[in-house]
C-alpha cells in the first residue's frame, strides 16, 4: 500500500508510539525528592540533637539564626488546632504529582515537582512520626532569618525551603511557557489563543 507521492506504508508494521512519560526525567524528579527528604531530615536530627529552644545561634553576620522551634500549624503556626488535616493535605499532593508524573518529559518540570514533592514528603514525616502523637506530630523548624526565633519572618526548615524553589521554578516554567512533555509554547501565541478562545 502506498501513500501519497509514493511513500510506502505496510500494515504489519506497529505504529512508533511516543511514551507518555520519560523514564529519565521521573527518575530525576524521584531523585530530586530523596534528597531534598534525606537533607531535610538529617538538618532536623542535627537541629534537635545540637540546639535548645529558646537558645538560637546566630550565623553569617546576623543574617540567619539557628531557633529551635516545634511548629504544630503551618507557617506563623496558623491551624495549630488542625493537626491533623496537613497530611491530608500532603497526601493529595503527592497523588497530583504521581498524575504529572506519568505525562513527564521535562527535566526542569522534574526537578520543580521533585522539590514539592520531597519538601512536602519531609515535613509529613515530622505530621506522623514526631511527637506528641501519629498525624499530630509538630514539625521541627530551626531556620529564622534577620532576627532570631522569628522575629521577622516565620521560622522554616529544609523542606519548607524545597517546596517554595519547587513552587516558584514551576509557575516561571509555566510563564516561560515550558511544557511538562518538553515541549515549549510561545507566550505570545498562549496569549493570541486564549484571547480567541
Amino acid at each position: 500500500m502506498q501513500a501519497v507521492g509514493g511513500t510506502t506504508l505496510n500494515a504489519d508494521e506497529p505504529a512508533t508510539v511516543k511514551p507518555r512519560f520519560a523514564p529519565r526525567a521521573v527518575a530525576v524528579l524521584a531523585a530530586t525528592a530523596v534528597i531534598a527528604v534525606a537533607v531535610d531530615q538529617w538538618v532536623k536530627h542535627l537541629s534537635t540533637e545540637n540546639l535548645e529552644p529558646g537558645e538560637p545561634v546566630r550565623i553569617l553576620g546576623g543574617l540567619v539564626y539557628l531557633s529551635l522551634f516545634r511548629n504544630g500549624g503551618a507557617a506563623f503556626s496558623l491551624g495549630s488546632d488542625y493537626t491533623w488535616v496537613f497530611p491530608l493535605i500532603t497526601l493529595v499532593v503527592v497523588g497530583w504529582i504521581g498524575w504529572m508524573a506519568s505525562r513527564l518529559r521535562s527535566l526542569p518540570w522534574a526537578i520543580a515537582l521533585g522539590l514539592v514533592l520531597g519538601g512536602a514528603l519531609g515535613n509529613l514525616g515530622d505530621r506522623l512520626f514526631r511527637a506528641p502523637s501519629f498525624l499530630h506530630g509538630h514539625v521541627v523548624d530551626m531556620i529564622s532569618v534577620f532576627g532570631p526565633n522569628g522575629q521577622y519572618f516565620a521560622i522554616f526548615n529544609i523542606a519548607d525551603s524545597c517546596l517554595s524553589v519547587g513552587v516558584v521554578l514551576a509557575v516561571l516554567l509555566e510563564l516561560t511557557g515550558r511544557q511538562r512533555d518538553g515541549s515549549r509554547v510561545s507566550v505570545k501565541k498562549k496569549s493570541t489563543e486564549e484571547k480567541t478562545a
